[in-house]
């Protein structure tokens, strides 16, 4: 029935949100067909659409993108040291002061430029 899939959000700015994912993140980032789209490109083979909605862009009140990891240390490091600011929970899911939650799953929760949450959860092959 399907013979593809693709997942997508918005950003108040497409080219901020390039060089961020690509720079910053470090993420496999192209131009869309169409102007003002861009494509990250995931490890393992996946692909999102991010897409342009200028001032009515809002947000998204849940995570957005999660990207698999082996180190999450590492992980938190590389990025808090290219300016990434790591969110801090203090409800019913806690995080450190590095902002990485240790339970199951081990994970991370940023910002992108457009306020979406990206979370980075550590896997070591075996599972998440």
């Amino acid at each position: 029935m399907y013979i593809d899939g693709f997942s997508g959000f918005s950003v108040d700015d497409t080219e901020r949100a390039r060089q961020f994912y690509a720079d910053v993140v470090g993420l496999d980032v192209t131009t869309g067909a169409m102007a003002g789209l861009i494509n990250l490109h995931l490890p393992g083979g996946g692909e999102v659409l991010v897409y342009p909605k200028g001032e009515a862009h809002t947000p998204a009140t849940f995570t957005v993108l999660n990207l698999v990891v082996p180190d999450i240390d590492a992980t938190v490091a590389e990025l808090s040291s290219r300016g990434v600011a790591f969110l801090h929970y203090d409800g019913e899911i806690r995080t450190d002061d590095s902002g990485v939650h240790r339970g199951t799953p081990t994970l991370a929760w940023f910002a992108d430029p457009a306020g979406n949450v990206v979370s980075i959860i550590e896997r070591d092959g075996e599972g998440t």
